[in-house]
């Protein structure tokens, strides 16, 4: 599915970050480790390692990665992309400072709390989580997205998931996004910001 998206001309989610990830500049630390997951076209790898990170991109669309490495190239980024197939992935493997998690809303509920445990499992003690998505609301917008509420987060939900987490920013809005057709309009929005503290598990 992800291969034919991205296939067709230009960038489906345009090559600028999103504006979420911009805002969380304090914690974009030049010399840091950082994994952006379901990363697509690179446009927030990018963005990272023009920011001075170290930066593992993965994703499970060849097709993406061969754009995201166009991308990169075009700017003199380096980022280690990685074809990865988060049902098999493995996150522990290796930890990061930083997790980038940008509308990753293709994964159902099941899947979903196991690709948020591994999240939790590619940080380092310390490392900063950021979580950028939909909430069910967006269903009534259609500006981006999956046409299904169960893949969409909610404040209760994030809270209760990672509370094992220092949750440093939690919240819920409406705001105008203009990221290429695939997001595009007003749109029902939420971020989270939580750090692994040390000690953890």
């Amino acid at each position: 599915m992800w291969d034919e998206r991205y296939s067709r001309p230009g960038f489906m989610f345009g090559t600028d970050p999103a504006a979420f990830l911009v805002a969380q500049k304090k914690y974009l630390i030049r010399g840091q480790s950082a994994l952006a997951v379901a990363d697509g076209e690179g446009r927030n790898s990018v963005y990272l390692a023009e920011r001075g990170l170290e930066v593992t991109a993965i994703d499970s669309s060849e097709v993406g990665l061969d754009k995201a490495r166009g991308l990169a190239a075009a700017r003199s980024a380096r980022v280690d992309y990685q074809l990865a197939d988060l049902k098999t992935f493995d996150w522990g493997t290796r930890q990061y400072d930083l997790v980038v998690a940008i509308f990753i809303q293709f994964a159902g509920p099941d899947f979903r709390a196991e690709i948020f445990a591994g999240l939790k499992a590619a940080l380092k003690q310390g490392g900063v989580l950021l979580l950028h998505g939909y909430t069910p609301k967006q269903i009534e917008f259609g500006t981006g997205g999956p046409p299904s509420a169960a893949n969409m987060y909610d404040e209760t939900m994030l809270q209760t998931t990672f509370d094992d987490l220092e949750i440093l920013d939690l919240r819920a809005y409406e705001k105008v996004i203009d990221e290429g057709p695939g997001h595009s309009g007003r749109s029902a929005l939420i971020d989270m910001v939580a750090r692994k503290p040390p000690g953890w598990g």
